[in-house]
Parts: structure tokens; sequence; C-alpha cells
């Protein structure tokens, strides 16, 4: 093996490592969010903070990678490709950070009913689930897996576009929770951005396999 071969290999187990991290920070956030759990909210914003370390020290080590070794094709594209993702995974890790904040905020907790009538629940499992294949199809390279991704992010824009229509029947019926319907609109939000940040990611990984660039094409 090569040293460039190490040094990349070393890499891809840092920007792994920072995956684990954003999955968790995830996971976090939405127990919190079910079981109205401050303390872990706090841990969630606290560890924010290592998220942004792990982003700073990849980035690093991907410019010294550039400048030692000056990697060209498929090595290139990797480096290229981790750069980017190690973006999209620090803003996953702000979103579950934005999620924590609004528990931490709340002075009550979010009613079943509420959740159950946005699908707060089924759009975090699936957010989580794309964090999940998007890292399996890192580290296999598999392209397929990756191009699944896509269409589980429709399954949270579907989510998102029905999220007003459904909030304001709920608030008529409900009108003393207009604070959390506002909070969990937001949360919405937020969990629909983990689903862009997944099919980015999805991007690089075919990018950085295939060599083609399916940012701002519908092909795939």
């Amino acid at each position: 093996m090569t040293q460039l071969e190490t040094e990349l290999k070393l890499l891809k187990e840092e920007v792994r490592n920072m995956w684990e991290l954003v999955r968790t920070q995830l996971v976090k956030a939405k127990t919190s969010l079910q079981n109205f759990d401050k303390d872990l909210a706090r841990e969630v914003r606290s560890k924010e903070r290592r998220v942004n370390a792990f982003e700073l020290k990849i980035d690093r080590d991907c410019e010294d990678i550039f400048a030692l070794y000056t990697p060209v094709a498929i090595d290139l594209r990797f480096l290229l490709a981790v750069l980017k993702i190690n973006t999209n995974l620090e803003r996953i890790g702000d979103i579950a950070e934005g999620i924590a904040k609004h528990i931490i905020v709340s002075e009550k907790p979010f009613s079943d009913k509420l959740i159950g009538a946005i699908k707060i629940i089924e759009m975090y499992d699936e957010s989580i689930n794309m964090v999940d294949e998007t890292l399996i199809a890192f580290e296999t390279e598999d392209t397929k897996l990756a191009r699944g991704v896509f269409k589980q992010d429709e399954f949270l824009d579907n989510i998102n576009v029905s999220a007003n229509q459904l909030l304001v029947e709920y608030v008529k019926e409900n009108p003393d929770e207009i604070d959390m319907a506002l909070y969990a609109l937001s949360i919405i939000r937020k969990l629909e951005r983990v689903g862009d940040q997944a099919k980015n990611i999805a991007e690089e990984i075919i990018f950085y396999v295939e060599a083609k660039v399916l940012k701002h094409s519908h092909k795939v």
C-alpha cells in the first residue's frame, strides 16, 4: 500500500467517524423530542462543538493530501467528494442541534396527537435511514444504494409539502397549541433539509465512483 493509499484510508475512517457522530446527534435529538428530555437535548447542543471540530480536521487533512501527493483520477474525485460530504454532514449536525434547541425552549412536551398529525416520527425515521444508507454507500462505493436515497428524499418532500395544511387543521381544533405547532413545523422543515443534505451526499458518492456530476441534472 502506498503512502497516499494509507492517507486516503485514514481519511475515509475519519469521515465514517464524523458520520456516526452526526447520526448519533440526530437520534438523540429525536429521543429528546419523544421523551421531552431537556438534558439529552442540552447534550446534543454541547456535542455540536465536536461536530465542528471534526469538520475542520477533515478539511485540513484533505488540504494536506492535496499538497503532499497531488492525487489524480478517482483519488482526486474522492477528495473533492469528501470535502463536500464533510460540509453536508456538518450541516446535518447543525440541524440536530436546532431540533434540540426547540426541546430546550419548549415549556411542555409535544403531544402525541400533534406529532402523529404531521408524521414527524415517520419523517425522522426516514431521515436517519437516509444518513445510514449514504454511509453504507460511501463505505462500499455502492452507487445503486446511493441512488435509492433520491426516492427517500421525495418521501420527506411530500410530508413537508402537506405539513402546512395539516397544521392549520390541527390548530383550528387545538388553538391552545399554536406555539407547539409552530415548533413542530420548524422541525419538519429541518428534517426536510436533512433529506436535502443526504441527497447531496449521494450525488457526491456517485460523482467520485462513476465520475458523473448529477447536481443540476434530473438524469440518474
